[in-house]
């Protein structure tokens, strides 16, 4: 048990590290032989060697980690270097605090800073807040971070319709390997596309169309032409199979309703009644030797309302994102993770991805589902976190 509780830091350490090593491509501090072999670790995926590293690095970490933050505070990076920075830092610093202890006070800055930073951003994008009408469809986001550039060259921002690329591809197939599952953590640049990163892992002129072809395919936001993104009822079947087809996926129109995508009364799409009716099948990886890794195993939630009780499919949600998506940065291993509603409106927990991609919470029912009273073979019980006893009063 300990051994994976070991691996579970590891997978999160991997995980919270998103970017190949910034600070060796800017005018930082010089690389040292521990972030070097940290950053050839995480990239590799030797985790038996990054515990190791971990291990016998404590008398130099709390400084290399320090390093780490001096440099995400730079003035001449762009915010999302620094939030790439400052995620690594909290990850070598919880691998410290981990193995060594005394970690919680680098810890503790380290999310300050970070808080700072997204209420920095909150504030610069309150100007930004003409493209929330982009946003209106469930997935959609609008790649506004480089809007000042995108204008000197005549261009719109990008609308990034997660719902479309949904049809063709599981959400593991670019989370986590291609992006981090956190907006504002990726610094997507046009350069790093022409490279064969990011969106240009598929937009490369042969799985999908370049990014050099027709500019105004992704730069459509406030444009008339971005008004087929925000409605599933004008989707071109036609086109969505000749691609399904070419990245080896399926779509099935014939075995829609109409030959419309099935909405909730929200309007979101319904994307677990058409995978059971078989309207769609997308692939789990680039990779053709990819074996993906399903959890068969649910967890009764028991509601402390007269709303119904909840029972989480582990097999329902392992087959669109891999585990290391969701554990142990969102949820612990155990069952005592501290899940509120007011904490999932938040984006804690269930909210990392509902309301977001994911039908919102607004609709109880789509969750809220178990009778109560009924025991579920197999299951195992959410225990959450015991009530804390209050202190008595001493006279």
């Amino acid at each position: 048990m300990k051994q994976l509780r070991l691996l579970h830091l590891l997978l999160w350490l991997f995980s919270a590290l998103p970017f190949v090593f910034i600070i060796s491509t800017a005018s930082y501090a010089e690389d040292t032989p521990f972030r070097i072999e940290f950053v050839t670790n995480y990239k590799s995926f030797q985790f038996k060697a990054q515990e190791e590293l971990i291990k016998k690095s404590k008398d130099i970490m709390p400084d290399e980690i320090q390093s780490l933050i001096n440099d995400a505070m730079s003035a001449d990076i762009s915010q999302g270097q620094r939030m790439f920075m400052l995620d690594a830092a909290n990850a070598m610093a919880s691998g410290y605090n981990h193995y060594h202890g005394g970690g919680k006070k680098l810890l503790r800055k380290i999310g300050k800073l970070i808080k700072n930073e997204l209420e920095k951003e909150k504030a610069k994008n309150a100007e930004l807040m003409k493209w929330d009408s982009e946003e209106r469809f469930l997935g959609n986001f609008v790649m506004k971070t480089y809007e000042k550039e995108m204008v000197e060259k005549g261009l719109a921002p990008v609308i990034y319709p997660h719902w479309v690329h949904r049809i063709w591809f599981e959400c593991k197939v670019c989370h986590q390997d291609i992006f981090i599952m956190k907006r504002w953590r990726n610094d997507i640049t046009h350069k790093k596309i022409e490279a064969g990163q990011q969106c240009g892992r598929c937009h490369n002129g042969e799985l999908a169309f370049g990014t050099n072809e027709n500019c105004d395919r992704c730069h459509l936001a406030g444009k008339p032409e971005a008004d087929r993104l925000h409605d599933a009822s004008r989707i071109d079947h036609k086109a969505i199979k000749a691609v399904a087809d070419k990245v080896g996926a399926e779509w099935h129109a014939d075995k829609l309703s109409n030959g419309r995508l099935p909405v909730d009364r929200f309007g979101f799409i319904d994307w677990l009644n058409m995978k059971r009716a078989g309207v769609f099948k997308p692939i789990h990886s680039l990779d053709g030797n990819y074996e993906p890794e399903i959890r068969d195993n649910m967890i009764l939630f028991k509601s402390k309302s007269k709303a119904k009780n909840i029972l989480f499919s582990h097999n329902v949600h392992s087959s669109w994102i891999k585990c290391s998506s969701c554990h142990p940065e969102v949820f612990t291993k155990s069952l005592t993770n501290n899940v509120k509603m007011v904490r999932m409106s938040k984006g804690q927990y269930c909210g990392h991805c509902h309301g977001k991609v994911s039908f919102t919470f607004a609709d109880c029912t789509r969750c809220h589902i178990q009778e109560k009273g009924v025991m579920i073979e197999g299951a195992l019980l959410h225990i959450g976190q015991p009530k804390k006893k209050k202190k008595k009063k001493t006279s």
